[in-house]
């Protein structure tokens, strides 16, 4: 996908959640040189050696962006919400506030080890 086709959905946001969002892409694409992005459902996608690992999205009651992990169900920590899914979960941000980089940081280190690990099958 070309990378304007992929900037176009953070540039369409309001501040504050476009340079949150556009923040947590840094974030995301900085953990791992395997890391891409792409585009699925709309959403800005993260896939670790072509699996996906996480999107970014907004949601639609609070409109406060959010990071929601595909293998959340392996994932465990406090701040992680899993609602009504089976396999994944979120991380809530507020986009008025400093972003938790040490605990996203955390996360994604926790997600990318699934794959790494073999736990998640990478093709």
């Amino acid at each position: 996908m070309k990378q304007e086709q992929l900037d176009t959905y953070y540039l369409n946001k309001e501040e504050p959640n476009k340079s949150c969002l556009l923040a947590l892409r840094d974030i995301i694409l900085a953990q791992d040189d395997n890391i891409t992005e792409t585009r699925k459902y709309g959403m800005p996608c993260f896939c670790y050696k072509q699996k996906m690992c996480c999107y970014l999205w907004t949601d639609k009651k609070t409109n406060e962006p959010y990071i929601l992990m595909v293998e959340g169900k392996h994932l465990d920590h406090p701040k992680l919400e899993a609602g009504n899914r089976s396999r994944m979960k979120i991380f809530r941000i507020n986009p008025n506030k400093d972003i938790p980089i040490d605990e996203i940081s955390l996360l994604l280190k926790m997600a990318l080890d699934l794959y790494r690990k073999g736990i998640v099958k990478v093709k």
